[in-house]
């Protein structure tokens, strides 16, 4: 389970103010809202990349505020992050950048048989063959590669959360739908407790439990996502209009 308890953080301006949101073992819930409404702030609480000014953050019954180097790396050890635009590390190949999502320990003590088996594994689960990619550099791929190889790093250490920061920006519509089939794929074979931060609310709805829209650094909606196309919420409304005109605009 992954809990935000009145989680507030400000900068130059207030970003959150007072946020609470629980996630379910097993869920997955989209975070959407306007651009600069808090939402990757949000999520990078979940593992300590922020710390909150005010309120608590638990993943796996732990606190996440105030905990020691020691609890926060176990805790880190439980949480798969994939960053916005993948974020691989241009000097590194694929088999570089995918190992460096196990914790720095383990990648110590690991055979080098096994590292390449855990590396090529996880590049099976999102749909990559391990031998025509694990020597190429992060340039030698498409965008959407570049994205599932940051999917790959997210879940080589078998995570029990995700946690997704806009992973399908940058992508054509078709490259976004396999992401989204990907993430749903990943939910139900790691059977992770899932956070999806993301401006295209359509596309998540059908692999989400439940949307929590963000505005003005609050919760404003939370909600399955039939009864986020229910909603008489107008800020609801405006997203489905704008999305509905989007795809209007691209179909003519």
């Amino acid at each position: 389970m992954i809990r935000y308890d009145n989680v507030y953080k400000a900068f130059d301006a207030p970003v959150l103010l007072g946020v609470t949101l629980a996630v379910e073992p097993g869920e997955t819930v989209a975070v959407v809202g306007h651009s600069g409404t808090g939402k990757s702030v949000l999520l990078k609480t979940t593992i300590g990349l922020i710390a909150p000014d005010f309120g608590q953050v638990w993943v796996g019954g732990e606190p996440v505020v105030g905990a020691s180097r020691r609890a926060l790396a176990r805790i880190r050890r439980r949480v798969g992050y994939v960053f916005q635009n993948a974020a691989l590390f241009d000097s590194l190949t694929v088999f570089e950048n995918v190992a460096h999502g196990l914790p720095e320990e383990e990648l110590r003590r690991l055979p080098r048989r096994e590292l390449v088996r855990r590396v090529a594994e996880a590049l099976e689960h999102v749909n990559l063959e391990p031998r025509q990619v694990l020597r190429k550099l992060p340039a030698e791929l498409s965008g959407g590669m570049r994205k599932r190889v940051g999917l790959a790093r997210a879940i080589v250490g078998r995570p029990q959360v995700l946690l997704y920061d806009e992973p399908v920006t940058g992508l054509d519509p078709v490259n976004a739908d396999v992401v989204h089939g990907l993430i749903a794929q990943l939910a139900r074979d790691l059977r992770a407790t899932s956070v999806l931060v993301t401006h295209d609310v359509e596309g998540a709805l059908p692999i989400v439990d439940r949307v929590a829209l963000l505005d003005r650094g609050r919760i404003r909606f939370v909600g399955t996502p039939d009864e986020w196309r229910r909603s008489d919420d107008p800020l609801v409304r405006a997203f489905q209009e704008r999305r509905l005109g989007r795809a209007l605009q691209r179909a003519s």
